[in-house]
């Protein structure tokens, strides 16, 4: 069959907008995506008549009214039945992944990694974020003395459209990792992958479509070309982009970027480094750890991942052992070849282009004056001829300040051993010369040299990875970023952040400083704020009737701000000696009338502080079963007065926040708890978190 033949059979790849999937008709402009592999024609991409503004517009409006309508315990739920749904089909990513060159070890790279991904995502939304979609961000500020003037910092989410525009390399994790966040923020996503693996990150989206489980509007997909995206975007949106320096760089100076404030971030060029420490030696358990580690970054997707070691920094007097052990494992382990097949470990690259790209690197690295030790553009007879491989390669510079070895970044399985001195100062300087990378490997077993590194090259880099014998095997790798932690880097490598958790979701939202009333303030954040309207009962109005304690309400009927006041209780000298005779806790301040009045802080002898909050506890609790089922812990626990005895204590339990559970019969409360003296001053504060029933009685459990 004819290559024409070929081409006629493929429909162009389609994009979805607005709602629907679309194709261009007669289009003038075609790209043909070949077979990483075979070079055979898989796909056929154009965005020829492709209305982006409408998109944006649609992405605005629909978008934004249909994630509204959710909170964001309901949106992180929604992408844990997504991860799950895309588990039980990703044999198809899988099949489709082979033709960019990947192996099966590098599909749990990007498809596995991806879903994982988003099931954290979900996991930590529902765990660590308010079930509303207002954030608040750290503690109120007191603006005025009597406490009715307040302020503080929320989130809310951005009114316009994610644009996130990815690499070749990643063509699921790459989306997906932007694609949770921004879900979860409540901010619709416009996903625009690389032409030349787009057509994998069109089998996601159409899985993730035919899901049925994304809000309409929250996900739309570009397949091709989307030169004047940028040109319908305003500060109402924002913009994560990943891929070169120079094309971030040319986003960048888009007048709506320079002018009306689109939001643009970017992760790009990284020669990232793996550094070995001068504690290491050929026959520690740190040097083999070190050699797997380059190793693995160099074959694991061809070499083609932004954090892959480009940069290999040993002291100079174990250079050698360094350069033939890394050859030795790579004859053993690297076999460059079919990535269908199990033996091949070493893919193909994306594209014929990318081959092309990466032998002109290589050769300039060798002409700026780097040593072949193995591989290299003459080797390539040893690969296969049929599609786009490149053999891996080892390069080696005598002096390692070369320029060329920190500015030219070949995009495949090659790498570059240089050599310090043996001091840390001069290591830190070498790496530095990369301008600002994504991520280093640090491989030491001392403490010492490890927060030595840290403090000469934190500045530098994004993530620093510290290797040893003790966690060799439980790392996640060099390479692997992970979404608990930031991904992204200073300077060459784009300045920008990704991932880190929750901090990834308020990339998408905007962070605002508040001030006002506590009323008004509790009204906004729906938490309570001290001083805000609170529906008070006592010991008195509990036992007489006339007042329901809070702990007797479930979820149904709790509300902010109701609150309970206890009666006062009085503190003996013989309470404080019983408790440090019981608990061991003799310090000298509860037990010593002289040593105590000689402290600057205490007038004599006084209370345990955890005295006080275990008294706090039998003031407000209600013993009875009920809706109550668990107390998990306290949170910004402070003793402020101390109590000595002969003085009383009372507790202010109010409730702060309550979080529904999306998928339990109960949710979380966090009470304000305030414990002041007999002279109303505040002894202690606190929050106090329990599990409460939704309903009371709880609902039985039916077969």
């Amino acid at each position: 069959m004819s290559t024409q033949t070929k081409t006629q059979d493929i429909e162009i790849l389609p994009s979805y907008v607005s709602g629907q999937w679309w194709q261009p008709e007669n289009p003038e402009r075609v790209a043909d995506v070949n077979n990483a592999a075979t070079g055979e024609l898989v796909a056929r991409v154009s965005t020829d008549g492709l209305d982006t503004a409408a998109a944006i517009e649609y992405g605005r409006t629909v978008g934004q009214e249909n994630l509204g309508k959710l909170r964001i315990h309901d949106r992180a739920l929604i992408l844990k039945q997504l991860a799950q749904y895309l588990t039980e089909h990703k044999d198809e990513l899988y099949e489709i992944s082979y033709a960019t060159g990947s192996t099966a070890k590098d599909h749990l790279i990007d498809i596995d990694g991806g879903i994982g991904t988003v099931f954290t995502f979900s996991s930590k939304g529902r765990r660590e974020l308010p079930n509303s979609n207002v954030i608040v961000d750290g503690a109120v500020e007191q603006l005025s003395r009597d406490g009715s003037f307040l302020g503080e910092h929320i989130y809310t989410r951005i009114p316009g459209v994610a644009v996130q525009i990815n690499a070749f390399n990643f063509p699921v994790w790459g989306m997906l990792e932007k694609f949770a966040p921004a879900f979860i923020a409540g901010v619709p996503s416009i996903v625009k992958p690389a032409t030349p693996t787009g057509y994998v990150t069109e089998t996601c989206v159409r899985l993730m479509l035919d899901s049925g489980l994304l809000p309409e509007g929250s996900l739309q997909l570009i397949s091709g070309s989307a030169r004047d995206l940028l040109d319908h975007l305003d500060a109402r949106d924002h913009v994560a982009f990943t891929g070169s320096a120079a094309t971030a760089k040319s986003l960048r100076s888009h007048t709506n970027v320079q002018d009306k404030g689109v939001r643009f971030t970017a992760e790009t060029d990284s020669l990232n480094a793996a550094i070995m420490a001068p504690d290491v030696t050929a026959d520690s358990p740190e040097f083999e750890a070190f050699v797997k580690s380059v190793v693995l970054e160099i074959t694991a997707k061809a070499g083609q991942k932004c954090t892959a070691v480009r940069r290999v920094i040993v002291p100079q007097n174990i250079r050698s052992e360094v350069i033939s052990a890394i050859e030795s494992r790579v004859s053993e382990r690297a076999k460059v070849g079919d990535p269908r097949s199990s033996d091949t470990t070493v893919g193909a690259l994306a594209s014929d282009e990318q081959q092309s790209e990466v032998s002109r690197s290589v050769r300039a690295l060798i002409d700026a004056g780097a040593v072949v030790e193995f591989g290299g553009p003459e080797a390539l007879s040893s690969v296969p001829s049929e599609g786009s491989f490149f053999p891996v390669t080892l390069l080696s510079f005598d002096d390692a300040r070369t320029p060329a070895v920190h500015e030219v970044e070949a995009f495949g399985p090659v790498t570059s051993v240089i050599s310090y001195d043996g001091s840390v100062s001069d290591a830190v300087e070498i790496a530095a010369l990369g301008g600002g990378s994504l991520v280093a490997t640090v491989c030491t077993h001392s403490p010492e040299l490890a927060g030595e590194f840290a403090a000469g090259i934190g500045s530098h880099h994004g993530r620093v990875l510290f290797l040893d014998r003790d966690d060799a095997k439980t790392s996640t790798g060099h390479g692997s970023p992970i979404p608990h932690l930031v991904h992204g880097g200073p300077g060459r490598a784009g300045g920008g952040e990704e991932l880190g958790g929750i901090r990834a979701v308020k990339h998408y939202m905007q962070r605002t400083a508040i001030q006002g009333s506590p009323d008004l303030l509790t009204g906004i954040t729906g938490q309570w704020h001290w001083g805000a309207t609170a529906n008070t009962v006592t010991r008195e109005d509990v036992e007489n009737g006339t007042g329901e304690h809070p702990f007797r309400k479930s979820l149904e009927t709790l509300r902010i701000g109701d609150q309970f006041v206890s009666d006062l209780r009085t503190v003996k000298l013989d309470d404080i000696l019983e408790f440090a005779d019981k608990t061991g806790d003799t310090f000298y301040a509860h037990t010593d009338e002289e040593a105590a009045m000689a402290n600057p802080f205490f007038p004599r002898r006084v209370a345990h502080g955890y005295l006080l909050v275990s008294w706090a506890a039998g003031l407000f609790v209600e013993p009875a079963p009920g809706p109550v089922l668990a107390n998990y812990g306290l949170e910004n626990l402070r003793f402020i007065t101390p109590v000595t005895y002969d003085d009383a204590i009372r507790v202010t339990l109010t409730a702060k926040k309550i979080t529904p559970r999306v998928t339990d019969e109960y949710g979380e409360v966090a009470w304000d708890a305030r414990l002041t003296n007999q002279n109303d001053e505040i002894v202690a504060t606190y929050d106090v978190l329990t599990l409460v029933s939704k309903t009371w009685p709880m609902p039985e459990d039916t077969e």
